[in-house]
């Protein structure tokens, strides 16, 4: 299979997906140009073969209209300055003008084509949409990790008209590694930390990971029907009771295959869900009446930091609490500075999951961790151990 380092883009018009759904201001001015960062290396690599590239995104959720809010347009002009190129404008990814543009592209060049989203075959994986895309380039990159699970015409079926020119871009490709060092050949110990909200939403997350790591933490809101599944007192707590018998499979599952499972002992609780609430501490399985646990205690930050600086492989999805309410921020901080810790001592951390990337970025930690994922549902599902279509799709002979 061809790689970015291997393949010459040499006289080739490179058609690359990409992810530049960035948040913008009412002005149309990126706030966050994170994922915007992250196409410059692959983008920067075809330029210097002597190839041009003609780049395809999509921009938030115009249900297949076109929508002048949600257009590219203001986003190639900062793309360029990242790029330190001009970056050219299509008026539409398929039509007269992204077909003039794209034949007339010449070596060194760059050019985005507007929101694939404004039209509705793209969500629909339409053959004929992707041929149209396809017929724009002489190779196909796929470097939008964070669509990689939609089998989309832009990030799947196209990659069929590029039967020997198609390959994963630079951010795609380390991100596959960094979960490959994690899942498939991690150095031992392997901890997985585990948080957020909702059992409901990390279930097959967790079957996943019992077979594969040798500790496991459970933290956040999902704790509290563990700990209720247990015969704990939750008060108040966020709890699921539908995934009781589940919470307990999974507890017994870890004992059968020697995981060392990790759940809060104490609590910072509320007598409400807000920043001024009054706040307490209390034993994880004694929450009082009308009280709710909001992140987990002092003992479990020293049990859970110990376990994290044991380890030679980290993998962190969820935060520990409620860290966007100050009072309930130091259980995350914690684990988040313990991973940053564990890493400068040589471990391999990957922190994936929207909250948890937002923690650590807010902590001003990011830098120290061994890979930061820009993947937020695609990374899930690739944790969940499923095939995700934008990959097999690169994959397929």
């Amino acid at each position: 299979m061809q790689t970015m380092t291997t393949y010459s883009f040499k006289d080739k018009k490179a058609l690359v997906r990409v992810d530049l759904n960035v948040p913008q201001d009412a002005n149309g001015n990126v706030t966050d140009d994170s994922r915007a960062r992250a196409v410059v290396p692959t983008v920067k690599k075809i330029l210097k073969d002597g190839g041009s590239a003609i780049l395809m995104s999509h921009l938030g959720r115009p249900k297949g209209k076109v929508n002048p809010t949600m257009s590219l347009k203001p986003i190639a002009e900062h793309l360029a300055g990242l790029l330190g190129v001009p970056v050219q404008f299509a008026t539409d990814c398929v039509g007269p003008d992204a077909k003039a543009k794209a034949a007339a592209l010449k070596p060194g060049e760059v050019l985005l084509l507007e929101n694939l989203r404004f039209h509705p075959e793209e969500e629909a994986g339409d053959e004929g949409f992707a041929k149209s895309l396809a017929a724009l380039g002489d190779v196909y990159v796929n470097d939008a990790f964070g669509t990689a699970h939609r089998a989309h015409a832009s990030t799947t079926i196209v990659a069929k008209f590029f039967p020997k020119d198609k390959l994963f871009g630079s951010l795609m490709q380390a991100e596959i590694d960094s979960v490959g060092k994690v899942l498939e050949s991690p150095q031992r110990p392997m901890t997985a930390i585990v948080g957020g909200s909702k059992v409901s939403s990390k279930i097959d997350v967790l079957e996943n990971l019992i077979g594969k790591c040798d500790e496991l933490i459970i933290g956040g809101g999902m704790a509290n029907t563990f700990v209720k599944a247990m015969g704990g007192q939750t008060g108040s707590s966020l709890v699921e009771d539908d995934l009781l018998e589940q919470a307990r499979t999974i507890i017994a599952k870890s004992e059968a295959k020697g995981v060392k499972l990790h759940l809060p002992t104490d609590a910072v609780v509320a007598d409400a869900f807000a920043e001024n609430a009054n706040t307490d501490q209390c034993a994880a399985d004694a929450v009082p009446d009308g009280w709710m646990a909001l992140d987990i205690g002092p003992d479990s930050i020293k049990a859970f930091s110990e376990a994290v600086l044991r380890s030679k492989t980290l993998l962190w999805n969820g935060p520990m609490g409620v860290f966007e309410l100050k009072p309930f921020q130091q259980g995350t901080i914690a684990i988040a500075k313990a991973l940053a810790e564990a890493t400068e001592k040589g471990a391999f951390s990957l922190v994936g999951g929207g909250d948890s990337v937002a923690a650590v970025n807010q902590f001003g930690l990011s830098d120290k961790i061994s890979y930061v994922s820009t993947g937020g549902g695609a990374m899930l599902e690739y944790l969940e151990g499923k095939v995700l279509p934008g990959i097999a799709a690169i994959r397929e002979a």
